[in-house]
């Protein structure tokens, strides 16, 4: 039989071991999924240090390089006026569709962002309908040449419509197209940092580069902070996130520790197709405004709530923002 003492210290030991199994468990992040997007392919101008083909083939590359590596799919949406630059020759047009065709033969989606990236809120529908349209057909065609076909498309700002007759025609007339509109949850303000970021690249202020780049990441991870709150909140559950973020030289260069803080937090690497199943996003929606928001906000306002709050950048963020568009 054996003694009191041992069978004590027996049960202390059993209990440490409960409790150190209690705090692994509670310590791992949460189990959590995302698709990653990139709009304004092939190339945000603003947030890049050369728009040249050369340059614009190389921001190319280092992304798809560190979406290899972090094994990320992603559908990118393109603006086809990006490839056709008044000045510029056929050929060139060509190399700009070079660039493109990069994308597909690594695997990754391309959608419609419209050809001229006009805002739907301030055009005629008719007109907006016709950008659509002319936005289709290079991306069409390096989509068939891997046997794939155009299915989804992103309003640029993220701008549904100020009348919700206007927003519902549109959507009408996407349906009839074969588009599914692509949502956004974690919208941010990367592209003041990708504008601030190249502008210091191009004066070759490489310190004001690092310190943009480092406090992007900070500035992310608060805003999938935030974004999981509002889900929570919301939903009382979080869903499959679908990220913006856009082709531009910041994310080339800082998307391995972006995808890293991602994982970090839980996350698991989705295709659009797969986070757009969640049924969260047939939830009702009947916002139009001003201003492009996440659907998480669509939602909030659709019943009658107060839009949460987000995160913002730091006002040197901004100052460096606002001295590179001068």
């Amino acid at each position: 039989m054996r003694s009191r003492p041992f069978v004590a210290l027996l049960a202390a030991a059993f209990a440490a071991f409960a409790s150190l199994a209690s705090f692994a468990a509670t310590a791992r992040p949460p189990e959590r999924a995302v698709a990653v997007t990139f709009d304004d392919l092939p190339g945000t101008t603003a947030a890049l240090v050369s728009n040249d083909v050369p340059a614009l083939r190389e921001t190319t590359r280092k992304l798809l390089a560190a979406f290899r590596e972090a094994s990320v799919p992603v559908v990118g949406f393109v603006n086809e006026g990006k490839l056709f630059l008044e000045g510029e020759t056929p050929a060139q047009a060509e190399q700009r569709i070079g660039v493109l065709r990069q994308w597909v033969e690594a695997g990754h989606e391309l959608g419609n962002h419209t050809y001229s990236h006009r805002d739907l809120n301030t055009q005629p529908l008719e007109w907006f309908e016709q950008d659509v349209v002319r936005g289709e057909a290079v991306t069409r065609r390096l989509l068939g040449e891997k046997g794939r076909t155009l299915r989804y498309f992103r309003h640029p700002f993220l701008h549904v419509g100020l009348e919700l007759d206007k927003r519902r025609a549109f959507e009408s007339f996407l349906h009839g197209r074969g588009y599914t509109i692509a949502p956004v949850t974690v919208d941010n303000d990367e592209y003041i940092y990708a504008a601030a970021y190249a502008e210091a690249r191009r004066r070759g202020d490489a310190a004001l580069a690092a310190r943009l780049g480092d406090d992007y990441l900070r500035y992310m991870e608060s805003m999938f902070a935030s974004i999981e709150g509002v889900s929570q909140d919301l939903l009382g559950r979080e869903i499959p996130q679908v990220l913006l973020l856009h082709a531009n030289d910041l994310n080339a260069d800082r998307f391995p520790p972006l995808a890293a803080m991602m994982k970090a937090r839980g996350y698991r690497f989705v295709t659009l197709e797969e986070a757009l199943r969640d049924e969260a996003y047939r939830r009702p929606d009947t916002y139009v405004g001003r201003w492009g928001y996440s659907w998480l906000h669509h939602w909030e306002i659709t019943e009658g709530r107060k839009r949460s709050p987000a995160p913002d950048p730091p006002d040197w963020v901004m100052k460096a923002y606002e001295a590179a568009g001068r």
